[in-house]
């Protein structure tokens, strides 16, 4: 624990780890146990890389909610991945899910790196392998969508949207409905926010003027069109912009411009 302790004293707000890399299950339980134990000591929030494996019998997501309910910190806690959720006998997760809205943790898929390292070992069908997304929102789960990687050894692509995140995950998850595909895009922007505790964010008085305006309609159409970003504002100047995309048509008796965004449908 000492360069634990170090990195608190340089400042660091989260305490991690990794419980499926354990030898044991036992090992990476009392892992959990440890650093949870620490992170409430320090005051500090905690995001456990947590069971990204195939394997149905690694349940530490498990552990990782009794030990947020046992130590009182309900909304300070995300279990990272949790991909080995989607191949659980359903029977478990029919126990496991109120344990976890119980505990507050929150839970954060990552689909582009998740559809893309799960499963690699089946032959066919191949399993998806991002967590269940829609079960834990029925639960009364806050699940968020991140990245995870860019341009690194897991995965080579990735551009740090999280416009294209959000589109991947209502596809992985098969969250098509209007209501189901509002949920992905608060997945990268509201429910985040809330689970690293951000003060000040929103679009009511008194927010900071910290806001992206997006090129489109709707959160739909945001996440439809992957929608260019007109404006980005820290602290209310402007720190990047970007011209509306325009495209030229050469037909003839047609139009030479096209616009794909819809009418909008409603306040989303």
């Amino acid at each position: 624990f000492d360069n634990l302790k170090r990195a608190i004293a340089m400042g660091v707000d989260v305490v991690g780890g990794i419980p499926h890399f354990e030898r044991t299950m036992a090992d990476g339980a009392e892992s959990i146990r440890l650093l949870c134990e620490f992170a409430a000591q320090q005051d500090r929030r905690v995001d456990m890389h947590c069971d990204e494996t195939d394997d149905p019998m690694s349940r530490h997501i498990e552990t990782l909610a009794y030990e947020t309910q046992r130590l009182g910190m309900g909304g300070l806690v995300a279990g990272s991945h949790l991909t080995s959720m989607h191949s659980m006998d359903n029977y478990y997760v029919s126990k496991l899910l109120p344990l976890i809205a119980e505990s507050g943790v929150a839970a954060i898929a990552n689909p582009l790196i998740n559809i893309t390292l799960q499963g690699r070992h089946d032959t066919y069908p191949k399993r998806r392998g991002m967590t269940r997304v829609p079960e834990l929102l029925a639960a009364g789960v806050d699940v968020a969508f991140g990245h995870d990687c860019v341009l690194d050894p897991w995965y080579g692509m990735g551009s740090g949207d999280m416009l294209e995140v959000a589109h991947m995950g209502l596809h992985v998850a098969q969250m098509t409905g209007v209501e189901a595909m509002h949920q992905c895009f608060l997945a990268v922007t509201e429910t985040p926010a809330r689970i690293l505790g951000l003060e000040g964010y929103g679009l009511a008085p008194g927010c900071h003027a910290d806001l992206v305006l997006l090129d489109a309609g709707s959160t739909i159409e945001a996440i439809r069109l992957r929608a260019a970003r007109r404006l980005v504002l820290r602290r209310g100047a402007v720190v990047a912009e970007t011209p509306s995309a325009q495209a030229t048509l050469h037909l003839p008796g047609r139009p030479a411009g096209t616009d794909f965004r819809m009418p909008p449908q409603g306040p989303r």
